[in-house]
C-alpha cells in the first residue's frame, strides 16, 4: 500500500479497507511522521503511535474508558439490549473504577500467577492431544489448517476448562466469537453489527443456563465461583455482570491466544534460521513468544478518553471526553524504542511488547496466553521440526484483532 505523504484522516481512513486490515504497517511508520501524537479536534481525536506515549497513557488514571452512557449516545437507536456493544460495554473490558476494581477482584484469583504456572501439565497434556490430531490429518502428506486443529483448539479448551464449559458445548464458540469480536472494530456500517449481536445474544442466553445449572449443582470451576459471588447478594457480582463478563472471559480467554499461535508459526515458516533454532532450541520459545507479540500483535489497537481536564499526552493537554486512539501495532515497531524495529529478532533484549495493553486494563490472562502459546510452540517445533506452509495463509479480514482463517501446513519434509 502507498501510504507515504498520507495525513491523519486518510491514514486512518485506509486502516479501515481491506488493504489496510491486511497489512497496516505501512501506514503505521506514515502515521509515525506525523508525530508520536498527532491529531486533535481536526481531526476528532488524538493519535498515539510512540511506545513511550501510548504506554503512559494506558497507565495513566487521567485516561479511562467510555462511561456506558457516552457509548449508549453515540449508538443511539443501533444499541441491540444484550447485544454485542451492550454486553462489551457492561463487561470489565470497558469499566472504569471503581466498577472495573471490583469486579475485576472477583475474577483475578483464577489468574494468578501461581494458579497460572499450575496449568502446565494440563496445557501440555492437551497441546500433545491436539498434536497427535494434527498428525493423524496429515499422516501421509495431507495439508492440515493449524488454525482448525490446534490455534483455535488448544485456547478454547483450556478457557473451557477453568470456566468449567461441557466439551461438547466448546466447538460452538469459535464461529460465535468471530461474530461478536466484530464490535471490537473500527466499523463504518453499523449493519455490520447484526452477526454480533445475534451471538452475543446466543452466548447470553447460554450462560444464564450454565449459571442456573451452577447454582443447582455447584462445580471446581470459575463458573460457579462467581455465582456464589452472585448469589451471596451482597453487590458484589449483579446479575447482569456475571452473565457479561462470562462472555468475555470466554471470547477473549482464547481469541487473542489463537491469533497468536497463528500469527506466530507464520513468522517461523518464513524464517528457516528461526524454525530451525526453535526446534533445536537455540532460540529460547520464550523470547520467540515476546517477539510476535511485538511484531504482529493480536491486538493492534485501542481506545482511551480523557476522564479530567487535567489529562496529558506527552506535553499535550486534553479536555475530559477527548478521545484517543491507541496505535499498539505502530509503537511496537517504534524506531525511539527498538533498534532495526521491521526486523523480526527472536533473540532481541528487552522487548517489552504493548500487546497486552497496560494499567489497570493489563490482560487479566496474559500470562496463560504466553503459557499456553510457549507450549504449544515448544511441542510443534520439536516434533515436526520439518514443517512447512503448503499455502499462502488466509487472514481474518480484522484490524483490531489480527490473525489468520486458515494456515495449511505439510508436516514433514517429502509428504
Amino acid at each position: 500500500m502507498q501510504a507515504e505523504g498520507l495525513q491523519g484522516q486518510e491514514i486512518i481512513g485506509a486502516l479501515m479497507t481491506p488493504a489496510g486490515r491486511g497489512d497496516p504497517y505501512a501506514l503505521y511508520a506514515a502515521a509515525r511522521k506525523l508525530g508520536p501524537v498527532f491529531g486533535g479536534a481536526d481531526l476528532g481525536m488524538y493519535v498515539c503511535t510512540g511506545h513511550d506515549e501510548v504506554n503512559a497513557v494506558l497507565r495513566s488514571p487521567e485516561f479511562g474508558k467510555f462511561e456506558r452512557e457516552q457509548i449508549i449516545e453515540g449508538w443511539q437507536e443501533s444499541l441491540v439490549e444484550g447485544g454485542s456493544v451492550d454486553t462489551i460495554s457492561r463487561s470489565i473490558l470497558d469499566a472504569n473504577p471503581p466498577d472495573h476494581r471490583r469486579v475485576r477482584s472477583l475474577i483475578s484469583s483464577a489468574f494468578t500467577p501461581r494458579r497460572i504456572a499450575g496449568l502446565e501439565p494440563a496445557i501440555t497434556r492437551v497441546a500433545d492431544q491436539l498434536l497427535d490430531e494434527l498428525e493423524r490429518r496429515g499422516s501421509r502428506g495431507e495439508p492440515v489448517d493449524f488454525m482448525e486443529y490446534v490455534a483455535f483448539r488448544l485456547p478454547v479448551t483450556v478457557i473451557c476448562e477453568l470456566l468449567g464449559v461441557p466439551e461438547e458445548d466448546r466447538a460452538r464458540f469459535r464461529p460465535l466469537a468471530h461474530d461478536l469480536t466484530v464490535a471490537l472494530e473500527l466499523i463504518d456500517d453499523l449493519a455490520k453489527l447484526a452477526p454480533a449481536d445475534a451471538a452475543a445474544l446466543e452466548l447470553r442466553a447460554y450462560f444464564e443456563k450454565l449459571t442456573a445449572q451452577r447454582r443447582a449443582q455447584p462445580a471446581d470451576d470459575l463458573v460457579s465461583a462467581l455465582v456464589q459471588v452472585n448469589s451471596a447478594d451482597d453487590g458484589r457480582l449483579s446479575d447482569v455482570e456475571l452473565i457479561v463478563n462470562l462472555t468475555l472471559l470466554l471470547v477473549a480467554g482464547f481469541e487473542t491466544t489463537t491469533n497468536l499461535l497463528g500469527n506466530g508459526l507464520e513468522l517461523a515458516l518464513k524464517r528457516p534460521a528461526v524454525k530451525k533454532g526453535l526446534a533445536g532450541g537455540g532460540i529460547p520459545v520464550e523470547d520467540f513468544v515476546e517477539e510476535v507479540l511485538r511484531y504482529d500483535s493480536p491486538v493492534q489497537l485501542t481506545m482511551r478518553v480523557a476522564l479530567t481536564d487535567e489529562a496529558r499526552i506527552g506535553g499535550q493537554r486534553l479536555k475530559r471526553g477527548e478521545q484517543v486512539l491507541l496505535l499498539i501495532g505502530a509503537a511496537n515497531r517504534d524506531p525511539a524504542r527498538y533498534p532495526d524495529p521491521e526486523s523480526f529478532d527472536p533473540l532481541r533484549p528487552d522487548s517489552a511488547p504493548l500487546s497486552f495493553g497496560g494499567g489497570i486494563h493489563y490482560c487479566l490472562g496474559q500470562g496463560l496466553a504466553r503459557l499456553e502459546a510457549q507450549i504449544a510452540f515448544s511441542r510443534l517445533f520439536q516434533r515436526f521440526p520439518e514443517i512447512r506452509a503448503v499455502a499462502e495463509p488466509v487472514r481474518s479480514d480484522r484490524l483490531v484483532l489480527r490473525g489468520y482463517e486458515r494456515l495449511e501446513v505439510v508436516l514433514r519434509e517429502g509428504e
